[in-house]
């Protein structure tokens, strides 16, 4: 009966999760087949699949403890139980596993919650299940346990105790045993009766049963003619019971698996005015444990890998776990044109989800890109947000992280060490030689490696058999004949260095000549950073880079990672920094932070994989507040056009960052200079100049209505802004279509200072949504180039250069026409001339070069001259950054 309920209750449950695959893992140290046998017949009669560990005689605790462990984090096993000796089985063993693969219910949390009454929450022991199985009713009557000690005897008393029989207990050596054995009702050995504990003590009529540890002992041979006791044992019913144990487990855990309400605990803040500098604010707040936020938000302990105190990678596989839960809200932040000194749009970002969750209760996630360590040692700082707005800690956002940037790092730069190798090698030996070398003989044995085997099928050789190529195959094999002039795949770099802008690589005698002109980009404009940005899974991941045109070779083909046979290498390096980093804001609401391509040379989003997940964790009333870098007209273009696209999510709303001092100095103001005081037309009141600037604004929203897509202005002010510049502001802002206009001060205030943004947004997320892309995939690329040009950044016209059309032609030639575009232009002016400000009309977009990210999948021209690496000014940042060597605290980063 047991049995078939178990298997009637586990068949249901695969019928609605298809691809269940139950697994009880059971940890063995003795030698007794019986019972490895008895928990597979009874598993596989169940539906179960069940794995012995057997472990030798005489094991100790400490080996149990670390086999448990190591169970424990296997997420393939749902359940876990124990079959030891007795004297194995202390608290520090059955403790050691987990509370919810705890199949036997024998840690003290189940036995704690058996005990308190809390019988939904917890599973009963096997053996006292069979025991109550085997017992009819017992209230009123008096329960001798005998030799049960531990954990299941004190279930085993707790059970019958709620059942309203009176409980007595005692061992085998108490003198006081006869007598209660002549009283007893039942009698219940926890153990194997000792001989010279003769049978005829029990009250004839008594019910014995026996639960010692030879559990497929079904007859307990206590009977005799001068005493009837009923004889019973708990036997392999034991066994059954666990099986339904496994069962009403795997009941829980999928309930476990699906979609939680988040039970937050917000951080309490303090704002302090004068406002103190972003690292102060952020080390005077104490960050929640990073595995406590990842339990709040509904993230399961094996989908999460803790670096430190404070952050922690989440795995993909929580996307399967909720691919059929509904997508939150999709909000954008991006903003006007803006100074050199930023808008706040990572403020904007972080008091924005700050208000959603801390201040509104609704589940809302950040997703931020990384920063670069150019900009935070140049002049920009870090990008963790500011003053009661930021992501903490502060300085570990902004230094290293968990090492993403540095694994792109080296895995560009070790394909760039395979381009210019490739080439030595094919200059310098015939094709015999680079065949031998490239195919070895190894222990007597030559083979190809799977990557050599795709590139002989790319090449039409269908062979196997390294001995079976023809000596045309093995040329075709072995050169990639690379053109050195067409290499695109340069160095990388995460530091601000000018004078990497071009080098000389190969001057050493031992590369024998081959000498040719090449340059570093800061390591953020790399293809690979783009791909993780990009990139939907590790499949897809790999699949990109494999994709990557690096050169093309003599006759005009294009030459991918792919051929050079470092695909998987590439893979190898990237596969930690695929998963987001979870950190949280200063309020203790969740953030992701993944990826970060610059916005001006590359598309400026932080990565889907981040959206995708932080859309399922706040589930369908929840909100998820991603960033683009720079103005609209760059960051928020491309985040529409290519990261939707390759995502296929449609943002909710746009949130438009202004502030004052941007809208001035697009009326005309002087110049803003990093570094330097502002002048007093940003400091004093001045309405004209505001008006005249919201020119700026008004065209940004025109740019986002040309997606569909509602716009909410945020204006972020400033102690400096007067209440008139503020409210001329926001009625522009509405007049020129935004769905609403909202000054936010979260900056100082925190959450607090951005609930009426909040408001708005949730409001606007309401409204119709009729998304459209700008362009469509099929046409030219030079029409492309136009549309973009004339509807976004309001030019007349483009122009080419000779190099850009012949690199369009090549580009359209070999098959990469119908990619999206990426536009590299300066972030300071709507034009190609950064001291334009306002709506510049009637320029020419000068296109300097077309190239071509075809892993990342878009084609992007550069504007006039782009630099792909940034210099260091007279006076960086890092001049202010320090470390205090008895505290080993950072001081100057902002």
């Amino acid at each position: 009966k047991v049995t078939e309920n178990a298997k009637n209750s586990l068949a249901s449950l695969k019928r609605e999760n298809p691809r269940l695959e139950p697994t009880l893992a059971i940890i063995q140290a003795h030698n007794d087949h019986l019972i490895q046998e008895a928990n597979k017949n009874f598993a596989k009669e169940v539906g179960l699949r069940v794995i012995h560990i057997c472990l030798p005689e005489g094991s100790s605790k400490d080996e149990i403890v670390s086999e448990i462990l190591r169970l424990n984090e296997d997420p393939n096993v749902q359940g876990l139980a124990l079959d030891l000796p007795e004297s194995l089985y202390s608290s520090k063993v059955l403790n050691a596993v987990k509370p919810e693969k705890d199949v036997d219910g024998l840690s003290s949390v189940n036995l704690g919650r058996l005990v308190r009454g809390d019988v939904y929450d917890c599973l009963v022991p096997p053996t006292v299940c069979a025991v109550m199985e085997l017992l009819e009713d017992i209230g009123g009557k008096t329960v001798l346990l005998v030799g049960a000690r531990g954990a299941e005897g004190a279930a085993l008393q707790s059970v019958l105790q709620r059942e309203g029989a009176a409980v007595l207990s005692c061992h085998w050596e108490a003198p006081q045993l006869q007598s209660e054995l002549c009283r007893a009702d039942v009698v219940v050995f926890g153990s194997s009766k000792p001989d010279d504990v003769p049978v005829s003590w029990i009250k004839p009529g008594a019910t014995v049963i026996s639960c010692a540890r030879d559990l497929l002992s079904e007859k307990c041979n206590y009977g005799q003619q001068n005493n009837p006791a009923a004889e019973k044992a708990v036997g392999s019913l034991a066994v059954a019971m666990r099986m339904q144990n496994m069962v009403k487990n795997m009941e829980r855990w999928i309930q476990s698996q699906q979609y939680r309400k988040w039970n937050l605990h917000c951080l309490k803040l303090q704002p302090l005015s004068p406002v103190p500098s972003d690292i102060e604010i952020s080390r005077a707040q104490s960050p929640k444990a990073v595995d406590v936020l990842a339990k709040e938000i509904g993230l399961l302990t094996d989908e999460v890998e803790i670096y430190g105190q404070t952050k922690a990678k989440v795995r993909l596989s929580l996307l399967e776990r909720l691919k059929d839960q509904p997508d939150g809200k999709y909000v954008l932040v991006a903003g006007i044109t803006p100074t050199p000194l930023g808008e706040g749009k990572s403020t904007v970002t972080v008091g924005l989800v700050q208000a959603l969750t801390a201040h509104r209760n609704i589940n809302s996630f950040a997703c931020l890109r990384q920063p670069s360590q150019g900009p935070t040692f140049g002049v920009k700082g870090g990008a963790a947000g500011g003053g009661y707005a930021q992501v903490i800690p502060m300085e570990e956002f902004n230094l290293h992280l968990t090492g993403d940037i540095h694994a792109i790092t080296a895995a560009n730069n070790l394909l760039a060490a395979a381009i210019d190798a490739r080439i030595l090698h094919e200059n310098t030996q015939s094709d015999k030689s680079l065949y031998n070398r490239l195919v070895p003989v190894v222990n007597g044995v030559r083979g190809f490696s799977a990557i050599q085997l795709a590139r002989l099928r790319r090449l039409g050789v269908n062979k196997t058999d390294p001995e079976t190529l023809t000596e045309e195959e093995i040329s075709k094999f072995v050169r990639l004949d690379i053109d050195p002039s067409t290499i695109t795949w340069q160095r990388v770099v995460d530091t601000n260095d000018r004078f990497l802008r071009r080098i000389t690589v190969g001057q050493a005698n031992t590369e024998k000549g081959f000498v040719r002109q090449a340059q570093f980009d800061i390591a953020v404009a790399s293809e690979i950073m783009a791909i993780l940005a990009l990139t939907t899974s590790l499949q897809d991941m790999k699949e990109r880079l494999g994709k990557m045109v690096v050169a093309n070779d003599k006759r005009g083909e294009p030459v991918t990672a792919e051929d050079l046979g470092v695909t998987g290498a590439l893979a190898v390096l990237m596969k930690d920094a695929i998963k987001p980093t979870l950190m949280q804001t200063l309020e203790g609401t969740p953030v992701f932070v993944h990826a970060g391509p610059f916005a001006n040379i590359a598309h400026g989003n932080s990565s889907v994989l981040a959206d995708k997940i932080a859309l399922k964790l706040v589930g369908e009333k929840g909100f998820v507040v991603t960033e683009a870098g720079f103005g609209a007209d760059i960051g928020m273009e491309k985040f529409f056009n290519i990261k939707c696209r390759a995502s296929g999510l449609v943002p909710s709303v746009v949130v438009l960052v202004a502030t004052v001092r941007a809208l001035k100095m697009h009326g005309g103001g002087p110049n803003v200079t990093a570094g330097a005081p502002l002048k007093k037309e940003y400091t004093e009141e001045n309405l004209q100049l505001v008006a005249d600037g919201c020119c700026n604004l008004q065209k940004q929203i025109q740019i986002t209505q040309l997606f569909g897509v509602p716009v909410v202005v945020a204006l972020n002010v400033f102690k400096t802004d007067s209440p008139a510049e503020v409210d001329l502001v926001c009625k522009i802002a509405k007049e020129s279509g935004a769905f609403d206009a909202v000054p936010c001060n979260h900056w100082s205030a925190g959450g607090r200072g951005a609930v009426k943004l909040a408001q708005a947004v949730e409001k606007a997320a309401t409204q119709k949504n009729s998304f459209k892309y700008l362009y469509s995939l099929e046409l030219p690329i030079v029409e492309k180039i136009r549309i973009i040009a004339q509807k976004v950044y309001g030019a007349q016209d483009i122009e080419l250069s000779p190099v850009a059309q012949s690199q369009v032609d090549r580009y359209s030639r070999q098959g990469f026409g119908n990619l999206p575009i990426c536009m590299a232009k300066t972030h300071l002016s709507l034009s190609h001339q950064p001291e334009r400000k306002g709506v510049p009309t009637g320029f020419i977009l000068p296109i300097s070069d077309v190239r071509a990210s075809i892993g990342a999948g878009f084609i992007y021209p550069l504007v006039g001259t782009m630099s792909t690496m940034p210099g260091l000014p007279t006076r960086p940042c890092f001049y202010d950054i320090d470390l205090d060597p008895i505290t080993e605290q950072v001081k100057g980063l902002f």
